[in-house]
């Protein structure tokens, strides 16, 4: 099949996209007239000329005495000036009659026309009318406190230029120069249509099997950032009749279509086979040798681009900025956006896919090298395509070549920032997680305090703080031969910051025979027994794993092998029943209504480099901790202080 063909001729990054483009018209999809009230991020299709001065006449920026200067020269409070007063007082609006000779002066309010013969203003704060004179007691210079007629813009100046983006300074600029409309590039209009029987729309129940559309969502907004106008067409059914006449009738309006969903090769995928049916000249791309994002299809009729973006969240953003989003620049009349580029040192090493280009999703950590040379040091994001907070809550992103398999750690790469700028954290956790931490987190952002919170597992978090890599790491270690948590684990360079007790224990549905009403250890054993009884694990490098493995004293039930990041993740899976049993907190385990069987109770600390102890964000940490209000907080959400 021709469709099926496409998308095993998987081709580079930048041959799909030279492919892409040249079928595409990318011209700025003409131009219409908005009022001004209508144009603030608006593309100027033309330059903009001043018909007026600006200001028009000169005008006094005091209220005071328009005066010619040369009278004043020597005047002091000792000795000071006297200047016979006109009978004229200059009120803003109005054109002033009075001629201004030497000898004479009149009052003026600020924003008055100074009236002809005046040049200098002198305050009122360092002049005194007394009777038919004024006494002036500071001397003035020629031009003090007037603003000359087009000082700030001059008839015929061009003052805006096209392809510029109107900011709310540039509608004030043209309000002052008495421009009541402009000429703007038109939006390009974006369709945007999710695709698959699974998706269902936020708002609804949640139901198995269901995944909420979130994609057209970040969709829609991204193209609003980048000056497109946005048409939603909901969620279309695995049906190919259906997504063709949807299709048709998304490219009798729209200068873009997009669809989410439906671009790999499996059965139920949809999307790409209605699409493979365009001519002129149809698909051009279907299958990209990156990650995330392979199976994009890229396709385009008339001039006017079709693009299946994968459905997973991360690799449809990912792969919308890489091809789409320059697209719809160009159509918008906006100039193609240069990424800010930083370089950091990779925190780990890092295996990539030989043949594929990899963009790796990283948080950027500032790591003091010296006192006058900070560093910055990369973390990977992980987490995988399907992941819906990857890309919003990454810094950046670094390629890594398709001919790359290793990246060792230490490495000096270079970051692309995502968005604008780079904003850096006041205070960077990494290590394990914890809804009491992610309440303290929430606190400190409270209290104006950014945090940045990277959820590697214990281990990991500790070997960071030792290098130096963040403020704190939230670990629950047990050392084996003093049975003692975290302090065990402490070198002279780290500080202990006591956190708060945990109830760790098994978790199990209601009414599960296996392990209702016994001990921990009795369950465990039931479980090792039974074939069928499917536990869920917890991440190497994680508290947690360490008291799982203990636990099992070296078996490998199934699942073993499936390792999440977070406590939630366990309890879900025993909920949802794609696991029987797993190792969670007893508060996640009542939040879930599940069962709970103790097993031990652990530490959650804190870990900070005495290097970084007087942090604004670490002090404000303490001081949260130390609060009572913070500790009755954190007592009910079922933590022990």
């Amino acid at each position: 099949m021709r469709e099926q063909e496409q998308f095993l001729q998987v081709l580079d990054r930048d041959e799909a996209e030279r492919r892409f483009q040249a079928v595409l018209n990318l011209a700025p999809r003409g131009m219409e007239t908005v009022p001004l009230d209508e144009a603030l991020g608006r593309v100027l299709a033309y330059d903009v000329l001043a018909q007026v001065d600006v200001p028009s006449f000169d005008r006094s920026n005091v209220d005071g005495f328009a005066v010619v200067a040369h009278d004043t020269f020597g005047a002091t409070e000792e000795a000071p000036r006297w200047i016979e007063l006109g009978p004229e007082e200059i009120h803003t609006g109005v054109i002033a009659r009075t001629v201004i000779r030497p000898g004479t002066a009149v009052p003026i309010a600020t924003g008055g026309m100074v009236p002809r013969g005046a040049d200098a203003i002198v305050m009122v704060e360092h002049a005194e009318v007394c009777g038919a004179r004024l006494r002036v007691a500071r001397a003035v210079t020629a031009g003090t406190a007037i603003t000359f007629a087009g000082t700030d813009i001059t008839a015929g100046e061009t003052v805006l230029r096209a392809g510029h983006p109107l900011t709310s300074r540039d509608t004030g600029v043209l309000a002052a120069i008495g421009v009541p409309a402009v000429s703007v590039w038109r939006r390009p209009v974006v369709a945007i249509l999710s695709t698959g029987d699974e998706i269902i729309p936020p708002g609804e129940p949640m139901a198995p099997a269901k995944v909420y559309d979130s994609n057209s969502q970040v969709l829609a907004d991204a193209v609003r950032e980048l000056g497109g106008e946005v048409r939603r067409l909901g969620i279309a059914a695995d049906d190919t009749g259906v997504l063709r006449q949807r299709l048709h009738d998304a490219l009798d309006f729209a200068d873009v279509v997009l669809l989410s969903g439906g671009t790999s090769k499996g059965a139920g995928d949809v999307s790409y086979r209605v699409v493979a049916e365009l001519r002129d000249p149809g698909i051009v791309a279907h299958g990209v040798a990156l990650k995330p994002g392979k199976p994009i299809c890229l396709a385009a009729t008339g001039g006017r681009p079709v693009v299946v973006l994968p459905g997973f969240p991360t690799s449809a953003i990912f792969t919308f900025h890489e091809f789409v989003a320059p697209v719809i620049r160009s159509m918008a009349g906006r100039k193609l956006e240069d990424r800010e580029v930083v370089q950091a040192k990779l925190a780990v090493k890092v295996n990539s896919e030989i043949g594929r280009t990899e963009y790796l999703l990283l948080g950027l950590v500032e790591t003091p090298e010296g006192e006058t040379s900070p560093a910055l040091t990369a973390f990977p994001m992980g987490q995988g395509s399907g992941s819906v907070t990857t890309f919003s809550r990454a810094d950046g992103f670094a390629t890594i070549g398709r001919h790359e398999e290793i990246v060792e750690a230490g490495t000096t790469i270079e970051v692309q920032l995502l968005g604008r700028g780079l904003q850096l954290a006041d205070l960077v956790v990494i290590g394990s997680h914890c809804i009491g931490l992610d309440y303290l987190l929430g606190a400190m952002q409270r209290l104006g305090i950014r945090s940045k919170f990277l959820a590697v597992g214990s281990a990991a978090g500790l070997e960071a703080a030792k290098r130096n890599q963040c403020d704190l790491a939230g670990i629950h270690l047990l050392d084996a031969k003093t049975n003692e948590y975290n302090r065990p684990f402490l070198t002279r360079e780290l500080e202990l910051i006591p956190g708060y007790g945990r109830l760790q224990g098994i978790v199990f549905r209601r009414g599960d025979v296996r392990f209702e009403g016994l001990t921990a250890q009795q369950a465990i054993a039931n479980a090792l027994e039974d074939p069928e009884c499917v536990m869920i694990n917890r991440n190497t490098g994680s508290g947690t794993r360490v008291l799982i493995d203990r636990l099992l004293g070296g078996a490998r039930p199934r699942g073993y092998a499936v390792q999440p990041r977070n406590h939630n993740a366990v309890a879900a899976a025993v909920a949802q029943s794609r696991a029987d049993w797993g190792m969670t907190l007893d508060t996640i385990a009542a939040g879930s209504g599940l069962g709970f069987l103790p097993f031990q109770h652990e530490r959650y600390d804190f870990v900070s480099p005495r290097s970084r102890s007087k942090r604004t964000g670490v002090a404000a940490l303490k001081d949260l901790l130390a609060q009572p209000s913070t500790r009755e907080t954190l007592s009910r959400m079922g933590m022990r202080l």
